[in-house]
């Protein structure tokens, strides 16, 4: 009997390969990683049209703004990624260029998206409100794609646990710190060690999900421009605080020992609740 790469024990699903490799061309390795996040981009770009389009505005307008964000997101991203890992770089720097090792965290992409939108809308003389309001459904769902090229790379999972949804990986896949909890609880089949984690992935995926389901909904519910988007700040620091708080890879703040993630997280979701108040009390619904 062959061993699995990926186990689901209690789902009763087994994955017996993932290769993190999609093919080559010409030697050159494409990733699945890679692959899916064209695979969001392209499905948030389309929403983002239909969106624009229902709501009169240019469709031109958010091709040409996706064209100036995609290089700064990965950008923003891997600062983000580097500032709070700079135990990791500091004395080999060379490595903060190494794009392929990995190392992008969607906060960075999203807060370097936002002052490019803040700079296209200004230039472009649009509402910033409502031009994040027709993207926050389209970057939710690219979030929600997103996260399955991190299962893919087998990463971004969370502490031991014996719950419904419990994952297992191959231990000598995993290159990355393991904490006690998950060293502690090792499972053996067909001679393969196995760790068993919360798939930290999978509820970050279903979570955004959800919140891009409310957000379509809540779009034709909304008093003001920017209300979506201030939503999507609520709707996803709220599950960025939960799940967080299960992972093992968190980026903390210095010797801390606190998620920067959740700190951000808390400071989005409680700015945006008070913007709401606010503009909702001398605005009527639109």
């Amino acid at each position: 009997m062959i061993a699995p790469e990926v186990w689901f024990p209690y789902l009763g699903i087994k994955i017996n390969k993932l290769n993190p490799v999609a093919f080559k061309i010409f030697g050159i390795s494409i990733y699945w990683y890679g692959i899916i996040i064209g695979c969001a981009v392209l499905c948030g770009l389309l929403l983002a049209l239909r969106e624009a389009k229902r709501t009169n505005q240019d469709p031109n307008n958010y091709i040409d703004f996706l064209l100036y964000d995609l290089i700064a997101a990965i950008i923003g991203a891997r600062l983000y990624f580097v500032i709070f890992s700079w135990e990791d770089y500091k004395d080999n720097l060379i490595r903060i260029f190494a794009f392929r090792e990995g190392g992008l965290a969607i906060y960075g992409g999203v807060l370097a998206s936002i002052i490019v939108a803040l700079i296209f809308t200004k230039k472009k003389n649009l509402s910033f409100g409502l031009f994040a309001d027709t993207a926050a459904p389209s970057l939710i769902l690219g979030q929600a794609i997103g996260r399955w090229g991190n299962f893919i790379n087998q990463e971004v999972f969370g502490r031991y646990t014996d719950s419904f949804f419990a994952m297992r990986l191959m231990k000598d896949n995993i290159n990355q710190y393991l904490p006690a909890d998950v060293l502690n609880n090792i499972y053996l089949y067909e001679g393969v060690e196995y760790i068993q984690v919360h798939p930290t992935f999978l509820y970050e995926s279903l979570w955004n999900l959800i919140v891009f389901s409310f957000l379509l909904w809540y779009r034709k519910k909304k008093r003001f421009n920017g209300e979506v988007f201030c939503m999507y700040l609520i709707g996803y620091g709220l599950g960025r605080v939960w799940i967080e708080g299960l992972r093992i890879d968190q980026l903390k703040i210095g010797a801390t020992g606190i998620a920067v993630s959740q700190v951000l997280s808390i400071i989005l979701v409680i700015s945006s609740i008070l913007l709401i108040i606010i503009n909702r009390k001398n605005t009527r619904e639109i």
